[in-house]
C-alpha cells in the first residue's frame, strides 16, 4: 500500500467537515415532509418481503428499523437512510486516505459535504441510500483485494467481504449489477490483474453475493419475474421525446445536482486514471465510474433517465478526484483555485436548495418542484379523516387513491395508518397491484373514500364513471388544494362512494 505524509490537522478537519454535513442532513430529514415515494417505501416496510415490484427489499428494512426506534415520523422513516449515508461518506473518506493520504481525506469530505446530490439525496428515504452504502463498502473491500498485499487466507476473507457487500448492494437496487460489471471489466482488461480471475477470490465473492441476493431472486421467480420485467420496461422502454431531449435532460440534471465545476473535476479525474493507467486499482475505480455513468447515457438514447440513477458512478470518482496528483499537471496554485471554486459553487447551490425547501423562492412550477412534493398531504388526510368519521358506524369505510402517491401519503398521514388502495385507469404498475385489492378485502355495503385528480368537470373522471354503477351512492364531497404555505401545488377531489354492491369493473380499471 502506498505511503503518504501524515497530516493530523487535515484528518481532524476531514471528520469535522463530514460531521457537519451529516448533522445538516439530519436537520433536513426531520423538517421536510415525506415525499410520496418515501411514504410508498414506508408502506413496503409495513409488509416486509424479500422483494417488491419496484426494487429489492433493503429500503423497506431500513425504514422498518428506523420507525421501530422513532415511530412513523419523517425522521423515523429517514433515520437509517441518513445513517447509511453517513457511513458511506466515512468509508469514501477512508478510501481516499488510503489512496492519497490525509489531505485526500479532507478533499473527499469537502466534495461530499458540498455536492447537492449527496447532501440532499442522502437525507431522503430512498433505495439509493442503501445502494450507496453497500457500493462504498464494496469499493473499500476491493482495495485490499486488488492490492494483494496480505496472506492467502486474508485475501480470501477480503473477497468474501467484497461478495457480502455486493450481495447487499444487489438487495438494495439492481443498479449494483453495474458495479459487478465494472469490477469484472477492470480485472479482464488489465494484465496485472487478469491472473486474479483464475484465483479463488472472485468465485468466493460471486458466491457470497448470489447467496445474499438469492431471496430476491426467489421472490421474482414466484411472481413471474415481475420486478425484473418492470425495471427493464421502466428503464429501456422508449418514452416521449427524442434521444437528444433525453440526453440534454440527463446532462442538465447532473449539472444541477453535481454542479458544473465539480462534474468537470470528477470527469477529469476518471479520464486521467483511464488514460495514464499507472495504478491498476485507480484504473479499476475509473472503469467502475465510467461503466456506471455511460450505461445511463446509453439508456437515455431510448428513454428518460432519472437524475439520481447515476449517483453510484460518483463514489469512485470522488476518491479519484480527492487523491489525484492534479498539481503536477495544472500547477499547485491553479489546482487549488479550481478545487476551491468548485466547492464554493457546489456549497452555494446546496445552500440555495435547502433554503428553497423551507422558504420557496425559485421560479419553479410548483407542480414540478421536487422540494415541495411532501407538502399538503397532511391537510388532505385531515379532510379524508373527517369524511370517514361521517360514515355509519355499521359500515367499514375504506380509503383509496388514484395513484400510489395518494394512497401511500394518506396511509401515512391518517391517524390510524389504515390499509389503502390504488384504484386507477392508466397508472403505472406499482406494488399495490400485488397486494389484496378493495374487492378482495371489502364486504357488500362498505364505503370507499377516493382521492382523485382534478378533471375539468367531475363527471368526466373515468374512475368515477367506472365505479358509479357498483355503489348505491356516489358524491363529490369537496375539492382540496395541496398547499405549500401560500403556494397551491395541486388540487385533489375527495369522493365518497357508499353502499358497495359487491361487484367490480375489472376491465379497464386497475385494482
Amino acid at each position: 500500500m502506498p505511503t503518504h505524509e501524515s497530516d493530523p490537522n487535515a484528518r481532524r478537519r476531514a471528520w469535522l467537515v463530514l460531521a457537519v454535513a451529516v448533522a445538516l442532513r439530519f436537520v433536513a430529514a426531520a423538517l421536510v415532509p415525506l415525499a410520496p415515494d418515501e411514504t410508498y417505501y414506508w408502506e413496503w416496510s409495513r409488509r416486509l418481503a424479500t422483494g417488491y415490484l419496484d426494487h429489492p427489499p433493503a429500503i423497506a428494512l431500513f425504514i422498518r428499523a428506523g420507525t421501530i426506534v422513532l415511530g412513523a415520523t419523517p425522521i423515523g422513516v429517514r433515520l437509517c437512510s441518513v445513517l447509511a449515508g453517513a457511513l458511506a461518506s466515512a468509508v469514501l473518506v477512508r478510501i481516499s486516505g488510503s489512496f492519497g493520504g490525509d489531505r485526500a481525506r479532507l478533499r473527499a469530505a469537502a466534495i461530499i459535504a458540498c455536492m447537492p446530490l449527496a447532501q440532499i439525496g442522502l437525507a431522503l428515504a430512498t433505495p439509493d441510500a442503501a445502494l450507496l452504502l453497500f457500493w462504498s463498502l464494496a469499493l473499500a473491500a476491493l482495495v485490499p483485494a486488488l492490492r494483494n498485499e496480505s496472506t492467502p487466507h486474508a485475501r480470501v476473507l477480503t473477497w468474501w467481504l467484497l461478495g457480502l457487500a455486493l450481495g447487499c448492494a444487489l438487495s438494495s437496487k439492481y443498479t449494483a449489477l453495474l458495479l459487478i460489471a465494472g469490477i469484472a471489466v477492470g480485472l479482464a482488461l488489465q494484465p496485472t490483474l487478469r491472473g486474479l480471475l483464475a484465483s479463488p477470490g472472485p468465485s468466493v465473492a460471486l458466491t457470497a453475493a448470489i447467496a445474499l441476493f438469492a431471496p430476491n431472486l426467489a421472490w421474482n421467480a414466484r411472481h413471474g419475474w415481475a420486478s425484473v420485467s418492470y425495471q427493464l420496461a421502466h428503464g429501456l422502454t422508449p418514452h416521449r421525446g427524442t434521444a437528444l431531449d433525453h440526453e440534454m435532460q440527463l446532462l442538465g440534471a447532473q449539472i444541477g445536482l453535481v454542479t458544473p465545476l465539480l462534474l468537470a473535476m470528477l470527469a477529469a479525474a476518471v479520464y486521467h486514471a483511464l488514460r495514464v493507467r499507472r495504478d491498476p486499482l485507480r484504473t479499476t475505480f475509473a472503469i467502475i465510474a465510467g461503466i456506471a455513468w455511460l450505461f445511463f447515457v446509453a439508456s437515455a438514447l431510448r428513454a428518460a433517465v432519472e437524475p439520481n440513477w447515476q449517483a453510484p458512478a460518483y463514489l469512485s470518482a470522488i476518491v479519484l478526484a480527492a487523491s489525484s496528483d492534479r498539481e503536477a499537471h495544472w500547477g499547485e496554485a491553479r489546482a487549488r483555485i479550481f478545487f476551491r471554486g468548485s466547492l464554493i459553487v457546489a456549497a452555494a447551490t446546496t445552500f440555495l436548495i435547502y433554503v428553497h425547501a423551507v422558504l420557496p423562492f425559485m421560479p419553479v412550477n410548483p407542480a414540478r418542484d421536487p422540494t415541495g412534493a411532501g407538502f399538503g398531504w397532511s391537510t388532505l388526510a385531515a379532510r379524508v379523516n373527517a369524511a370517514r368519521s361521517e360514515a355509519l358506524s355499521t359500515v367499514t369505510t375504506w380509503v383509496g387513491g388514484e395513484r400510489y402517491q395518494e394512497a401511500s401519503e394518506l396511509a401515512f398521514h391518517l391517524p390510524d395508518h389504515p390499509v389503502t388502495f390504488v384504484i386507477d385507469v392508466n397508472g403505472r404498475p406499482n406494488q399495490y397491484d400485488l397486494w389484496p385489492s378493495f374487492p378482495e378485502r371489502a364486504r357488500r355495503g362498505d364505503a370507499l373514500i377516493l382521492v382523485l385528480g382534478l378533471y375539468t368537470r367531475p363527471e368526466d373522471d373515468p374512475i368515477i364513471a367506472a365505479l358509479s354503477p357498483h355503489f348505491e351512492h356516489v358524491r363529490l364531497r369537496e375539492v382540496i388544494a395541496l398547499r405549500r404555505g401560500s403556494i397551491v401545488r395541486a388540487f385533489r377531489r375527495i369522493w365518497v362512494l357508499d353502499g358497495w354492491h359487491g361487484d367490480w369493473p375489472y376491465t379497464g380499471l386497475a385494482r
